[in-house]
């Protein structure tokens, strides 16, 4: 549905060169910051500290303000540094930074009071149902994630070229982020400090690795608009790849803080087996996706270059990011460990920023392969 969303909304990413190049950063940003707050959560139950509170003095408080101030954020970030890397990709008609700030920022706003509200549901319901929550945070707060971006951000675009209006806009959300990024460095309690301190350097890393991936969707945009079937397949693909990779590496990240598993350079047969099962996992999911965006393309007249193709596309393009996605999880969370930072922090935003890459890239190789 996502997908159909992106689609539906072409004429929009036609008339403002650089929104598309977004869409994978904005959306890939509320699974890097969600995910990881889901995965804090999950050791946390693990650990049994895990406990609901309306004060901001308590884990889950403090997590739920660090995630807030890393969205507003990471959204001026991204619309500053959507402007200053697309041109050096060779793509020199992008809307002004105004507008990408805006866009970005009003995206950012809508999208993560929903998938907050999903995080916290789904935490609550693990901690009373005894469920794990690394097996569901990942692929939920992604798919929810993506589902409430794609509107905010269409929301958002409707600003663009406003004049005073969309410059008093990015001014307000350039000063709010600088305002509570000062505030949370200085005089935010600690856990805040430390995940902040720890969150905005991976983060900015990541945004810059999603904005990549944006940039490789933007360059075909004509190949999907001819084929928009095609445009559906996008955010199912990363969403799916980064999900089986986010589940892999809260289960991993969980198993390093309960000793269960060695950071050893060569994976135990524990971590093994959680990689191979994210890889066989993978196949039916990419199948699967292909059929239903081929589905959705019928039942939305969009052109299609017929559904073989079309699945070979989701299959062929999916496993290039899973595999990815296993590798960056296991030693990305072993990495993590080992300079004695939180991998719970780390391994998430590490592994769907690569993945969104590595899938943005599969999906176009994919294309190129089965000959669209």
């Amino acid at each position: 549905m996502a997908g159909a969303l992106l689609a539906g909304i072409t004429g929009t990413l036609e008339k403002l060169p650089g929104l598309l190049v977004l869409v994978p950063a904005a959306i890939g940003m509320r699974g890097n910051i969600f995910g990881a707050l889901g995965s804090r959560f999950s050791t946390s139950i693990h650990a049994g500290t895990f406990r609901l509170s309306r004060r901001f003095d308590t884990i889950v408080g403090q997590n739920i303000l660090a995630a807030s101030i890393l969205s507003l954020v990471t959204a001026v970030a991204l619309g500053l540094l959507t402007k200053v890397i697309a041109p050096m990709f060779g793509l020199d008609s992008v809307i002004g930074i105004s507008d990408l700030v805006v866009v970005s920022g009003i995206g950012a706003l809508l999208s993560s009071a929903v998938v907050m509200l999903v995080a916290l549901f789904l935490a609550s319901s693990s901690a009373s149902h005894s469920w794990d929550l690394d097996n569901v945070n990942a692929p939920l707060v992604s798919a929810v994630g993506d589902l409430v971006t794609l509107p905010a951000l269409f929301v958002g675009s409707l600003l663009v070229a406003s004049g005073a209006l969309t410059v008093s806009f990015a001014l307000f959300f350039v000063i709010a982020s600088l305002a509570s990024l000062v505030w949370a460095m200085r005089g935010a309690p600690a856990l805040v400090v430390q995940i902040i301190r720890e969150s905005v350097p991976v983060l900015l890393g990541t945004g810059v690795v999603l904005i990549i991936a944006g940039v490789v969707i933007e360059h075909r945009i004509n190949d999907f608009a001819s084929y928009r079937t095609l445009l559906v397949l996008v955010p199912a693909c990363l969403a799916a790849a980064g999900a089986i990779g986010g589940i892999l590496s809260g289960r991993l990240s969980s198993k390093l803080h309960l000793g269960l598993i060695e950071p050893a350079t060569i994976p135990g047969r524990s971590a093994r087996r959680d990689l191979r099962f994210g890889f066989f996992l993978a196949i039916p999911i990419f199948i699967l996706n292909g059929l239903l965006a081929q589905s959705i393309g019928y039942v939305f007249s969009f052109s299609s270059p017929g559904m073989i193709k079309v699945i070979l596309i989701s299959l062929i393009g999916g496993l290039i990011a899973t595999g990815l996605a296993g590798v960056i999880a296991y030693y990305g969370t072993v990495l993590a460990l080992r300079i004695g930072v939180d991998p719970d922090t780390y391994g998430i935003p590490l592994v769907t920023s690569t993945v969104d890459l590595a899938g943005a890239a599969g999906l176009v190789l994919a294309i190129s392969w089965v000959g669209v």
